[in-house]
């Protein structure tokens, strides 16, 4: 945000003065026009006094460009990186962690009250990165035309970077490295890092190319090839395996849809007689079957490699009859075979894990008519400096 001194030129009409109330699930501050309409200004704290640009109206909000700074609020704090604003990768470095914790905190509740219509507790666990920074191991960065970085914000240009303060030390020197060396082709890499420090740099979209780096998770060592999905915050995954474990419980039959690379699996074939694991992804799935040798668990373990919606379709899921189902579904949620197929399975427990409170919402309004009600809820911040939320929802019936 410009400075006081940085004062930009707005036309007098389009010209606001407000004080930011609150923080929005996309990451804009909040706050309200003199005629009563919401204003989303991106780069503002609660407690800000901006002067704003309007650049987009509709009937019931505006939209705004913070201008002038004339009081910074309380939560505010200056920035690590110096592209930050420009990079399309974080939203809140100007936000002190507490603020962006107690931010993402109601915006997780206010999604299943407004769209769920569920009452969420007082108080509901919120666990912090252990590290605001240096966390990420996982992340695609762009080449193109000898430049080496990240997306600039809401666009597909290039923002040159050789450092990100999010990344795990380990991604250092790859990123740098391909910053003093940009790859000839135009496209995206992706750069990850095992348990130990190994790091794998691999062009994306991965189609066999070997890379792989080895995580450990309480205790339990995987395989994780590039192009798999694994939780990226390596300082809070443990802690969210070990929660959704606990969430889960021991018995029988567990069902887990959209496996991964095993990152629950292997922890759920601890507690469960039999786990059956559904993955659609190719080398993902490759890579669970791998895990789940190498854990001398393939005796417990079954897996479907297929899309989760298609084993829906067939007659494996109801036949295999879980008492606990464990779910990992994209930010989009659950689609809608899935999401009126699993009441039909009858699980007594569902172990909802979502990057999206609002897909999460939708998704728990369907099931709550089906007689599924909020046991319990948590949050996990696996992505400070940006206004994403994780949550575990447990439903049950």
């Amino acid at each position: 945000m410009p400075r006081r001194s940085e004062r930009a030129a707005a036309p007098a009409e389009a010209a606001l003065e407000l004080r930011i109330e609150s923080l929005a699930k996309g990451g804009e501050g909040v706050g309200r026009a003199p005629d009563g309409r919401v204003v989303f200004v991106p780069f503002t704290a609660p407690g800000d006094l901006v002067r704003v640009a309007v650049v987009a109206r509709h009937a019931r909000w505006l939209r705004g460009e913070a201008v002038e700074l004339l009081e910074p609020g309380p939560g505010r704090t200056d920035p690590l990186c110096p592209l930050f604003g420009v990079c399309g990768g974080c939203d809140w470095q100007h936000l002190d962690y507490p603020v962006q914790l107690e931010a993402k905190r109601r915006i997780l509740a206010d999604a299943l009250e407004r769209i769920a219509r569920v009452r969420v507790p007082d108080g509901f666990p919120f666990h912090p990165s252990p590290s605001p920074y240096g966390y990420r191991s996982r992340a695609r960065v762009a080449a193109r035309r000898g430049r080496v970085g990240f997306r600039r914000r809401h666009s597909h240009a290039i923002c040159a970077a050789s450092r990100c303060p999010v990344l795990v030390p380990a991604l250092d020197e790859p990123l740098a490295a391909l910053a003093r060396r940009p790859p000839e082709p135009t496209g995206e890499w992706e750069l990850s890092a095992g348990t130990e420090g190994g790091a794998s740099v691999a062009r994306v979209p991965v189609r066999d190319s070997g890379t792989h780096v080895d995580v450990e998770v309480a205790g339990e060592w995987l395989r994780v090839s590039g192009g798999s999905f694994l939780q990226a915050n390596a300082l809070l995954r443990e802690r969210l395996a070990l929660a959704v474990g606990d969430a889960a419980g021991r018995g029988g039959r567990c069902l887990e849809l959209f496996a991964g690379a095993g990152l629950f699996t292997i922890l759920l074939a601890r507690r469960f007689t039999r786990v059956l694991a559904v993955e659609s992804h190719p080398g993902a799935a490759a890579d669970l079957e791998e895990n789940v040798q190498t854990a001398g668990l393939d005796e417990v373990v079954e897996i479907l490699a297929r899309p989760v919606e298609d084993a829906f379709a067939g007659a494996r899921l109801a036949a295999f009859r879980p008492e606990v189902v464990v779910l990992d579904p994209p930010r989009t949620g659950l689609e809608p075979p899935a999401r009126d197929g699993l009441p039909r399975l009858g699980a007594r427990r569902l172990v909802y894990v979502s990057c999206d409170p609002a897909t999460l919402a939708r998704d728990v309004a369907v099931l709550a008519d089906a007689d599924y009600r909020l046991a319990s809820l948590e949050g996990f911040d696996l992505f400070p400096q940006t206004a994403h939320v994780e949550a575990l929802a447990v439903m049950e019936r």
